[in-house]
């Protein structure tokens, strides 16, 4: 919208409270209300007569939902597919949701792929990132994962036990697995018997992580990695990042497999195959045998950026045949045969009787399975992670006469039961809403005083002294340190967020768990899941393998009320005398942002006393006319104008650092030189380098949800114009509207999208192995007692 009308002086009466987000549209003017668009068959809304745009002064503080992601790369070449039973997202779709985060736009890598020719990426920075000694120091946690795993006897196995074609089939798995060449279809029956992983002697555990940055292709490489793009027609300045992720013979791969590019995380098939086609000719067509592995492992890529850790064999088969294979079977079967993907099988439903004499019973007493394809790192990860939990649930201790003290004192009586179970066990579960987080806490302080070692990590910073970030725990940047064994030196790790949890930082965390200390696994189990690949805390909670809390506490107020609603799929009508709820209706995603702009500027400040730097915007996605991008803009303009001179930014901006995928820190610029851009963290000051300030910091006076989960402010105003109908689903709605501490405007112009999502929308399925895993360990721990 034009600069002049954000500008516009708004009026001097106080915001009107509303009750109801569902009630928006009814709380108009008939007048208005007729002057409105009608929706179209999309939810959003149709041509506008003259003159709706008029301002009508300031708005009022109130309820509203979220703005649609998709417009903001356009629509893309690859075909959709769906999930399992119609459900859920393909490999195929776009990699990230709505407001997914990998960086601080999600919409950056969508944007990159509707180019004609893969897009560039930033050089890597020549010094050592804070994401970098992060990833590093996880580095060498999985290297210690793959050690552990290694000293054992066999696999685990994901189910109980087999008989008839499943015990064919895990035959014929862990003969892949062994280096066997599979059967010609790997459905089929296998004689081939399972391999015992080889015994290695342990590795001594490092006292603590070391961030090592990776070295630097040579620029020979890069020289050969750039004539074999020029041949190809690919952009040359692919060549730092291609040789980086292939290694010192990455010509050679893309010479001999020019469908190797696909490593390269803004490339699309579709870019690959032209590529490959200006490489090999009449050669390369869509049933190449390097074009089907290679799609294979991206597919699955893709699926985990979208969360999930693997896929059903017949929904991979299904996104091949929309990329133009001819015979996904044949391509998956290959993908197997070379050790690329891995395979595995999930009993369905209880285990069935052991074999009978006759041979037709026992066929039909065969037990039922699924078969799941995943890559190798989030295999090795989830199973890993499965062990941990079940060595931590393993540990029993005696609940002693100073826990029963510590609980007595306990300030409320879910936090008694909560003090209580974990005095007794050694892994235990915790749900519940914000004023439930003061229960682990309890907790915390309680096991202090009773003399032991604590430390209690959060998702994001913030929240007292005596608290950690569970990335600066892992990189040792934070936290109690580690021992000489190179695990905690604690006796109780308590997790808040623990939905914000992937599988990947949850087997790393759990790894690093001394035996004999207990672990919490506490959350909300209705906020956004993670932005990495599984669903960690749901699996935990599904399995019922250790005992769970359910905190009785509910969240105060008319936020509380309404929040608990959602979580439930109501939208129920609040009573807000204190206009903590407040709806905001509007025509369209102009007048949206005009709206918002006056609700953090004006209207908050002036009717709570909440100065304008503690109120949040929140909105579904990066792109469109009322996305980040546009109320940043808008936001800067009337908060902290100037001309960006620090590579768009100026001191006192609020900005986003997002050092890693999933983590997402507000700051505030201070200055600039040649070392980078100074932000102001949280009293801590931190240097982006100048290299790195594009992909990793954004402006921060709106932010996605996903970007808010663990993070509440004073005031929050959250903003769904109309194209943000298709975005919309319960646990986005919680998440959002559970920002707020004392306030919550929301800027309404979805209509009845708000309540249809928040009753008929949850959250997108995730296909994971966790709670196969837990339950198939549990199993076998019962019967060895």
């Amino acid at each position: 919208m034009s600069t002049d009308r954000q500008a516009e002086p708004a009026a001097a009466e106080e915001p009107a409270a509303e009750a109801s987000p569902a009630d928006a549209d009814q709380n108009r003017p008939d007048e208005a209300r007729a002057a409105e668009p009608e929706a179209g068959p999309d939810g959003s809304a149709t041509a506008e007569p003259a003159g709706a745009q008029a301002d009508s002064g300031e708005p009022e503080i109130g309820p509203a939902a979220p703005h649609d992601e998709a417009d903001d790369g356009g629509q893309r070449a690859e075909p959709p597919v769906t999930g399992r039973d119609g459900e859920g997202e393909s490999p195929a779709a776009p990699a990230q949701e709505a407001d997914g985060d990998t960086g601080p736009e999600a919409g950056s890598e969508a944007d990159a792929a509707e180019s004609a020719e893969p897009a560039a990426e930033a050089p890597a920075a020549p010094a050592l990132s804070e994401a970098q000694a992060e990833l590093a120091a996880q580095k060498i946690e999985r290297e210690r994962i793959a050690r552990r795993k290694a000293e054992r006897e066999a696999p685990v196995e994901a189910g109980a036990k087999l008989s008839g074609k499943a015990a064919d089939l895990l035959a014929a798995v862990r003969a892949v697995e062994g280096g066997a060449k599979p059967p010609t279809v790997y459905f089929d029956d296998a004689p081939a018997a399972p391999r015992k992983a080889p015994v290695a002697p342990p590795a001594p555990r490092p006292a603590a992580p070391a961030a090592v940055a990776a070295p630097a292709p040579s620029a020979d490489t890069v020289e050969d990695v750039r004539a074999v793009l020029a041949r190809g027609g690919a952009p040359e300045a692919l060549a730092g990042p291609a040789a980086a992720a292939l290694g010192e013979d990455a010509a050679g791969q893309l010479t001999e497999n020019p469908w190797r590019l696909l490593t390269l995380p803004a490339v699309r098939p579709t870019q690959a195959d032209g590529f490959a086609r200006a490489l090999l000719g009449a050669e390369a067509g869509p049933g190449d045998e390097r074009r089907t592995t290679v799609l294979v492992g991206w597919l699955l890529a893709q699926a985990g950026l979208k969360g999930h850790t693997a896929l059903e064999a017949p929904v991979l088969e299904k996104a091949l045949t929309q990329y133009g294979v001819p015979d996904p079977a044949e391509a998956l079967e290959l993908a197997i045969a070379e050790g690329s993907v891995l395979v595995f099988h999930e009993p369905l439903g209880p285990p069935v009787a052991g074999p009978s004499e006759n041979a037709e019973e026992a066929e039909d007493a065969e037990q039922p399975v699924r078969v799941l394809v995943g890559l190798e790192g989030a295999a090795m990860a989830e199973e890993s992670l499965a062990d941990g939990l079940a060595r931590l649930a393993a540990g029993t201790f005696d609940a002693s006469e100073d826990w029963e003290r510590a609980a007595g004192s306990a300030p409320s009586p879910s936090a008694v039961e909560l003090i209580r179970a974990v005095a007794g066990h050694g892994l235990v579960t915790h749900t519940g809403g914000e004023a439930a987080r003061a229960e682990p806490v309890a907790l915390a302080a309680a096991a202090r005083e009773l003399g032991l070692r604590v430390c209690l990590a959060a998702h994001a910073p913030g929240g007292g002294p005596d608290r950690v970030t569970v990335a600066g725990l892992l990189s040792g940047a934070e936290g109690p340190g580690r021992d000489t064994d190179g695990q905690f030196a604690l006796d109780l790790l308590v997790v808040l967020d623990a939905p914000q949890l992937d599988v990947e930082t949850a087997a790393a965390l759990v790894e690093s768990v001394p035996d004999g200390a207990r672990l919490l696994l506490s959350g909300d189990p209705g906020v956004l899941g993670s932005a990495g690949a599984g669903r960690v805390f749901a699996d935990v909670l599904a399995a019922r393998t250790c005992p769970q809390l359910v905190s009785r506490t509910p969240d105060p107020g008319p936020l509380g009320e309404l929040v608990s609603g959602v979580g439930i799929g109501e939208l129920n009508q609040v009573d807000a005398p204190g206009k903590e709820v407040v709806i905001v209706p509007v025509k369209d995603a102009g007048e949206a942002v005009h709206r918002a702009v006056q609700l953090v500027a004006e209207s908050v400040p002036r009717a709570f006393g909440i100065p304008a730097d503690s109120v949040q915007v929140i909105t579904p996605g990066h792109g469109g006319s009322a996305g980040t991008r546009a109320l940043n803009a808008a936001l800067k303009e009337r908060l902290n104008p100037g001309p960006g001179r620090f590579g768009g930014f100026d001191p006192g901006d609020r900005v986003v650092h997002v050092p890693s995928a999933g983590r997402a820190l507000a700051a505030r610029v201070v200055s600039a030189d040649a070392e980078g851009l100074h932000l102001d963290r949280a009293g801590a000051r931190i240097v982006v380098p100048k290299e790195l300030v594009e992909s990793q910091v954004r402006h921060g006076w709106a932010v996605t949800a996903h970007q808010a989960v663990g993070t509440r402010w004073p005031a929050v105003v959250v903003v769904l114009p109309g194209d943000a109908a298709q975005a919309l689903s319960r646990d986005w709605v919680y998440t959002a509207f559970g920002r707020g501490e004392r306030h919550l405007s929301v800027v309404h112009g979805v209509d009845q999208a708000l309540p249809h999502a928040v009753a008929e929308v949850p959250a997108k399925p995730r296909t994971t192995r966790l709670t196969g895993l837990l339950t198939a360990l549990a199993t076998a721990g019962a019967q060895q007692r």
